[in-house]
C-alpha cells in the first residue's frame, strides 16, 4: 500500500517537470553562462513550438519522447543544487542547542524581556512536567556510589 499515488499528476505537469529536468542538464553541460543561456532559449523554442497541441495522444507521445531523449542525453555528474538532496551542503545546518540561550548576557537579555520572562516560565513548566512524570528514586545513605 505505500507505492500508491499520493495525487493525480496532470500534462501540463509532467511537461514543466520535464522542462526543469531539461535545464538541469544542459547547466551540467554548459557552464559559461551564456552559452547556457543560447542553449536554455533555443529548448524554450522546441517546447512553445508544441505547447498548444490540442491532440492528447500526440502531446502524450511527444512528452514521452521528450523524456527518453533527455534520458539518452543525461550528464554523467548531474548538476545539483548544494542544498538539494544530494548536494554538497545537504542537511549541514548546525543544530543549534536551546540551552545556549541560557550564556547570554543579562544585558543581552533585557533586549527581549517578554521572550526571556515565557522562556524561563516554561522552563520551570517542563521541569515539573518531567519530575511528575519520571519521579527520582530518593538515594539511601548506605548505597555505594
Amino acid at each position: 500500500m505505500a507505492q500508491l499515488p499520493t495525487g493525480i499528476v496532470s500534462h501540463s505537469q509532467k511537461v514543466c517537470s520535464l522542462y526543469k529536468r531539461a535545464l538541469l542538464c544542459l547547466k551540467a553541460y554548459y557552464h559559461d553562462r551564456l552559452e547556457f543561456r543560447y542553449q536554455a532559449v533555443k529548448l524554450r523554442q522546441r517546447f512553445d513550438k508544441n505547447a498548444r497541441i490540442a491532440d492528447l495522444r500526440l502531446a502524450k507521445h511527444l512528452l514521452h519522447e521528450g523524456e527518453e531523449e533527455l534520458f539518452y542525453k543525461e550528464h554523467p555528474q548531474p548538476f545539483i543544487y548544494p542544498d538539494a538532496p544530494g548536494g554538497v551542503a545537504y542537511n549541514r545546518d548546525p543544530i543549534v542547542p536551546d540551552s545556549l540561550l541560557d550564556k547570554w548576557h543579562p544585558i543581552e537579555k533585557a533586549m527581549y524581556p517578554k521572550y526571556f520572562a515565557r522562556r524561563e516560565q516554561r522552563k520551570k513548566e517542563y521541569l515539573e512536567w518531567y519530575y511528575k512524570q519520571y519521579p527520582q528514586k530518593k538515594p539511601v545513605d548506605d548505597e555505594p556510589y
